[in-house]
């Protein structure tokens, strides 16, 4: 999976869950939850 915002790619655990969020449909990586704190809605 790619991170909607920046285009990265997301990694996955050993139990196959990415490590990120979901917001609505999209995936947002842990780098843009820092710098983007509460605004994803913004860039989504």
């Amino acid at each position: 999976m790619k991170c909607a915002i920046c285009k990265e790619k997301i990694e996955n655990t050993f139990l196959g869950k990415i490590k990120g969020t979901h917001v609505g449909k999209k995936v947002v990586c842990p780098a843009c939850q820092k710098k983007h704190k509460n605004n994803f809605k913004e860039f989504l």
